[in-house]
């Protein structure tokens, strides 16, 4: 579907040649000096959460804060999705660049998100939704600057960062939660080998069945499909894949990343030749370890990281 001289007419592509249940994350990070130690966990509705099928801990979602010293903080947050198919969360993708992210001095929250098969459209969707509102609500209170409100994800959460960069509204000034007054649009997003198309090929199917059921009707699939959804009004993007990732094809990154083309929305993308699924922020890996570096420069771009 794309040849390498469409790609690198419509992408700027940073291609780099290789060779080679976050439940109730905890806030200790003693090999961290950046991270202020924490150990509350923070509920995103005060009593159940719209839908919730129970009251066990598969059935609040919450927020894990990961914050700043005062002296070395930024202002920005950023909230952190981890993947698992929809199914599970990924403790490698939640506390650990919660942590990245403290030391570029952004305030960080690990988001655990309601997750099928008990549950599907739209609770997640409204979860991360409403982690963005709560966060911004209490902006003045933790010393964060609204206009600076990030999301982070990867695979299956980055699907979730993808939807909350594509589906937002401004708030409704008359809700009577003065929470659900408060936009839901992130400042930016970074997507992690995401999933992204719920409706062709390239989908990965686990994701899918956990999101939408077993049988989603066509239309439900277009909506959920984030490369569909992309207008003028989504924030920045910076993508990371790898070209042969065999659980979630590379094209869903490709996809999105020539949607935001299209609506000139600003994205930078960087492709690894190689790079398995899951690798999180790359590991002992030489090539696949250098992405939260380019990710730093480009948050320094974009103001999120003290020059």
């Amino acid at each position: 579907m794309f040849t390498a001289r469409g790609i690198a007419d419509v992408i700027r592509i940073g291609l780099m040649m290789a060779l080679g249940s976050c439940r109730g994350q905890t806030t200790e990070a003693s090999n961290n000096p950046t991270t202020v130690m924490s150990t509350s966990v923070i509920r995103l509705w005060d009593g159940d959460a719209p839908g919730a099928e129970g009251d066990a801990d598969v059935d609040v979602p919450t927020l894990t804060p990961f914050r700043v010293s005062p002296d070395r903080a930024s202002g920005a947050a950023f909230i952190v999705c981890p993947g698992g198919g929809y199914q599970h969360l990924a403790p490698h993708e939640g506390a650990p660049v919660a942590q990245w992210l403290n030391t570029l001095g952004i305030n960080s929250f690990v988001l655990k998100y309601r997750l099928g098969p008990t549950y599907h459209h739209p609770v997640e969707m409204e979860d991360v939704q409403r982690a963005i509102r709560l966060v911004r609500a209490h902006a003045k209170e933790w010393n964060i600057d609204a206009r600076r409100m990030g999301i982070l994800g990867f695979s299956a959460g980055g699907h979730l960062a993808s939807t909350a960069a594509t589906h937002f509204d401004a708030g409704d000034s008359k809700a009577a939660d003065p929470i659900d007054r408060v936009s839901c649009r992130p400042d930016l997003a970074i997507l992690i080998y995401p999933v992204i198309s719920m409706s062709n090929v390239y989908v990965h199917s686990g994701s899918r069945t956990n999101l939408l059921g077993d049988n989603p009707d066509p239309e439900l699939e277009k909506f959920m499909s984030s490369d569909l959804q992309v207008t003028a009004m989504t924030p920045p993007c910076f993508l990371v894949a790898g070209s042969d990732d065999h659980v979630v094809p590379v094209e869903n990154s490709l996809l999105f990343a020539m949607a935001c083309h299209k609506n000139k929305v600003p994205f930078e993308m960087h492709i690894f030749e190689h790079g398995p699924h899951g690798f999180g922020l790359g590991g002992k890996d030489p090539e696949l370890s250098t992405w939260p570096g380019m990710a730093a420069n480009w948050l320094e771009r974009r103001g999120f990281v003290k020059k």
